[in-house]
């Protein structure tokens, strides 16, 4: 099955100049898969009179991927999938109404996406011809046609605002960051004039139906990560007035998939900052199993608890590890031992207090155990 939903990353904190240009590239990049479409259209792309590019044909001839050139015959467009994606069902979707119209939806986005993904093992128009096949072969007109028309935009869009357009965006409004940035804080103005340059770009290649439907998504991640920035950003409020902030904005997202994700993703972000707070204040295990509760439900908690057993017990022998080795160190120190023998004995030492999969752990742990406070 090949990958449906992208994880998106979610900004919460500001810490350098460096990193918050970086920033400013995450969030507005599209979170398309990774496309190495070629940087050069053969033409012009023809435009309609209010900017979106008009009809299926002319578009055909002026990105020069039509199904002809590419020399393969599709009937479902399913024949002989590329490596990458044998095995794996069609991801995405096509929606029509009852008068057989297209209705946009993120499975378009994501079906164009599949197919997209081939890009290196297969040629543009040889994907272009599967995904016009696909498409003719299970959808009906006009519905068919007006997939073909977004897919056309889609191409247009990534080949020339994606890869060329977008980048000198985003390198102009970074070096921009760099020169106004003041204390390590964000330029919010300046992130909102770079929301809207990208907007126009779209509104040049599909309407507001389509760029509802393709971009919502990464649109609403964007404004929450911005309003995370803004709610940081702001000394008036305490720490705990931050937190109410933030889970109120939450609260006033549309009930949907990616507040939902939000959701969990403040939530594991309290657990872990509200577990460290309790674990050094020496809450008891009842007390962390009650938190978690509250914020993951009572499974999570549970395992969790397991978890915090079982580090423990890790914990302990790894400090009676650290103890003997030490004795056999100095014992075989003044002995006039081997290094070889030393090592032996160490390792003797380590199968008896740890399972294979642990003593992987053992350097990694003592490493973290001395940058400990």
């Amino acid at each position: 099955m090949s990958a449906r939903q992208r994880s998106y990353l979610i900004l919460t904190t500001i810490a350098g100049v460096i990193i918050i240009t970086a920033a400013i590239i995450w969030w507005f990049k599209p979170t398309q898969s990774n496309i190495t479409l070629s940087q050069e259209v053969s033409t012009v792309v023809s435009k309609s009179t209010n900017g979106s590019i008009d009809s299926e044909s002319n578009l055909k001839q002026n990105l020069n991927i039509s199904s002809t050139q590419s020399g393969t015959k599709f009937t479902t467009g399913l024949e002989n999938l590329p490596h990458s994606l044998q095995g794996t069902d069609v991801d995405g979707e096509i929606v029509i109404d009852e008068n057989q119209q297209l209705i946009v939806t993120e499975g378009l986005k994501r079906l164009f996406d599949y197919f997209l993904s081939a890009l290196g093992e297969e040629d543009e128009a040889t994907i272009f011809a599967r995904v016009e096949s696909y498409i003719r072969s299970f959808v009906p007109e006009p519905a068919a046609s007006q997939a073909m028309v977004i897919f056309n935009n889609y191409i247009a869009y990534l080949k020339i605002a994606y890869l060329k357009a977008i980048p000198k965006i985003e390198k102009h409004y970074g070096n921009l960051q760099l020169q106004a940035t003041q204390n390590g804080e964000l330029d919010l103005n300046m992130v909102a004039q770079q929301k809207q340059d990208v907007a126009r770009l779209r509104q040049q290649y599909f309407d507001k139906n389509t760029i509802a439907a393709f971009f919502s998504v990464e649109d609403e991640y964007d404004n929450y990560s911005i309003e995370m920035v803004r709610i940081n950003q702001n000394d008036q409020l305490s720490k705990a007035q931050k937190q109410v902030a933030r889970q109120d904005y939450i609260s006033r997202m549309p009930d949907n998939a990616t507040k939902a994700a939000i959701q969990q993703q403040a939530n594991l972000n309290e657990l872990m900052s509200r577990t460290e707070q309790m674990k050094n204040e020496g809450a008891t295990p009842e007390q962390l199993y009650n938190m978690r509760r509250e914020l993951v439900g009572a499974p999570a908690a549970a395992r969790l608890a397991q978890l915090d057993e079982e580090d423990a017990n890790f914990d302990q022998r790894f400090k009676q590890y650290q103890a003997q080795k030490q004795i056999i160190v100095n014992q075989n120190n003044d002995n006039a031992a081997t290094n070889d023998q030393t090592s032996a004995q160490i390792r003797q030492l380590e199968q008896q207090l740890f399972s294979d999969t642990e003593r992987k752990r053992l350097t990694g742990y003592a490493a973290l155990q001395q940058v400990k406070p």
